[in-house]
C-alpha cells in the first residue's frame, strides 16, 4: 500500500457530503489517525489506487518514481556485495518495486505481502499482516516504504519486531513521520488518516536489530556487509524553540 510523503489529505467537510471527516485523537492512541465516518468497507480497494496511484490528477508517486527507488536500493545493496535469491516487498500495494527489482535481480524470488484483498485478488499477492507474516526463512532484501503509518501504534511495533524476523541482509524503510508532516509533505495531498509518529519512535525500535545506513537503508546486525563508521548515520537536529 504505497502512499507517497506528497499524498492527498483529508479536509473536513459540510453535512451534505456523504463522506464526514472529524479530525479527533483517539485517547488509547496518541498518535491515532482522524476518524472517518462512512468509510468504505474496503479502505485500500480500488478507489484507493485509483485516486492515489492511477489517476494522473491526484497520484502521489509514479511508476518511473519507484524504478529509480528500486535502483537506489540495487545500488546500496550491490555495493555491499549481498547475494540476493529471496525479496519480500511489505505492503507491495501495485507491485511499482518488482518490475525493476527483478530487473536487477532476475533469479530471485519475490514475494508481494498485501493486507487489501482487493490487490490480493486482482495480482496474486500474499494476504497478510505485517505484523504477523512468517516465513521458514529470512528474506535477503525487504522492503517496507510507506506501510508502518497505516498500522496501530501496538501493531506497527510488532511489525517492527517482525521486520527483523524477516530480513536477514537489507530493509528498505520508509514512514511518514510527524517532522515529514510539520516540515516537507504537502499538506493538500497528504492522505491524514494515518498514524503519524515522530521520527524517534521508529529509529528506536529498529535499532536493536538494524543499524541505520541513511536514505531509507537499514542493515540487518550481523549481516554480512561492512559499513565504514561514517556509513552509519547519527540524526543530528536542533532542538524546537
Amino acid at each position: 500500500m504505497r502512499n507517497s510523503f506528497l499524498s492527498y489529505r483529508e479536509v473536513q467537510i459540510d453535512n451534505t457530503s456523504p463522506r464526514r471527516f472529524h479530525f479527533v485523537r483517539g485517547r488509547a492512541d496518541p498518535y491515532a489517525p482522524p476518524v472517518l465516518k462512512n468509510q468504505p468497507s474496503e479502505r485500500f480497494g480500488a478507489d484507493f489506487y485509483r485516486r492515489f496511484y492511477l489517476d494522473p490528477k491526484t497520484r502521489v508517486v509514479t511508476r518511473a518514481e519507484m524504478a529509480r527507488r528500486a535502483d537506489l536500493l540495487a545500488a546500496f545493496v550491490r555495493h555491499g556485495e549481498l547475494p540476493v535469491r529471496t525479496i519480500l516487498d511489505v505492503g507491495c500495494g501495485l507491485g511499482l518495486m518488482r518490475q525493476q527489482l527483478l530487473r536487477h535481480y532476475p533469479k530471485a524470488r519475490y514475494t508481494g505481502l498485501e493486507v487489501s484483498e482487493y490487490l490480493c485478488r486482482k495480482h496474486g499477492w500474499v494476504q497478510e499482516s505485517a505484523a504477523t507474516f512468517q516465513s521458514e526463512r529470512p528474506f535477503d532484501i525487504v522492503v517496507c516504504y510507506d506501510v508502518m503509518q497505516y498500522l496501530r501504534t501496538r501493531e506497527a511495533a510488532a511489525a517492527l519486531r517482525n521486520l527483523a524476523r524477516l530480513c536477514r541482509g537489507v530493509l528498505h524503510f520508509g514512514a511518514l513521520t510527524q517532522e515529514d508532516w510539520d516540515l516537507y509533505c504537502d499538506k493538500r495531498r497528504t492522505d491524514r488518516s494515518v498514524w503519524i509518529r515522530p521520527a524517534t519512535w521508529y529509529r528506536r525500535r529498529l535499532a536493536p536489530s538494524f543499524i541505520n545506513a541513511g536514505s531509507g537503508m537499514f542493515v540487518r546486525r550481523g549481516a554480512p556487509i561492512h559499513l565504514w563508521e561514517l556509513d552509519q548515520v547519527e540524526v543530528l537536529r536542533p532542538r524546537r524553540g
